[in-house]
């Protein structure tokens, strides 16, 4: 019986990547799309082996100039219910990335500069690449506007991220602000000082 429920759940995957790897840059056979996720711009987006994208998100690939858009998602990575991901020049996940509900990472902005324009009518501006290393784990409500995110770094939930983390270090606020810092000499967790 636990056979058959386990090809049971290997079905709606197959469909999902035979209706859509062709259309994809990259989508390995082992990774899960949920059908309710609004996916533009496929030929330059990938996702890797294991990997898997929950209910309701978006990821958006958008040409915006000459440069062809990176959306990229690695291995073994967890993307949570309703997480949008926006690139127009470049977002890497890379493997292991864990990532809670209702997040958005882009690496770009609208422009607002022109105050006799409506915000929406405004072209969207890059502003920065944005990789989030391998491990790291980002929290419910995040925000990550063209910053990186280090190695088995933690972003802590409602945390709005315009700068870039450093590899194992723990994240919160808005601005985020890192708090704790593993040592890899002593092999603890050290307090930053947050006064500066």
């Amino acid at each position: 019986m636990q056979t058959i429920i386990n090809y049971l759940k290997i079905i709606p995957r197959l469909f999902y990547f035979l209706f859509n790897f062709s259309s994809y840059k990259n989508l390995n056979l082992r990774a899960v799309v949920f059908f309710s996720v609004r996916v533009q711009g496929k030929k330059h987006i990938s996702i890797g082996r294991n990997s898997v994208v929950q209910r309701g998100g978006w990821l958006l690939a958008l040409k915006i100039d000459e440069n062809e858009p990176v959306l990229s998602i690695g291995d073994n990575c967890a993307i949570g219910d309703y997480c949008h991901i926006i690139s127009v020049r470049k977002v890497i996940f890379e493997d292991n990335v864990l990532m809670a509900n209702n997040v958005y990472v882009s690496d770009n902005l609208h422009g607002y500069e022109d105050v006799t324009t409506a915000i929406k009518d405004q072209p969207i501006k890059f502003k920065k690449e944005v990789v989030l290393q391998s491990g790291c784990w980002i929290g419910e409500n995040v925000c990550i506007i063209g910053a990186s995110i280090g190695k088995n770094s933690i972003i802590g939930a409602n945390s709005v991220v315009t700068k870039d983390i450093d590899d194992y270090c723990i994240a919160v606020g808005s601005p985020a602000r890192v708090i704790k810092k593993y040592d890899l000499v002593t092999k603890k967790w050290n307090s930053v000082n947050t006064n500066n």
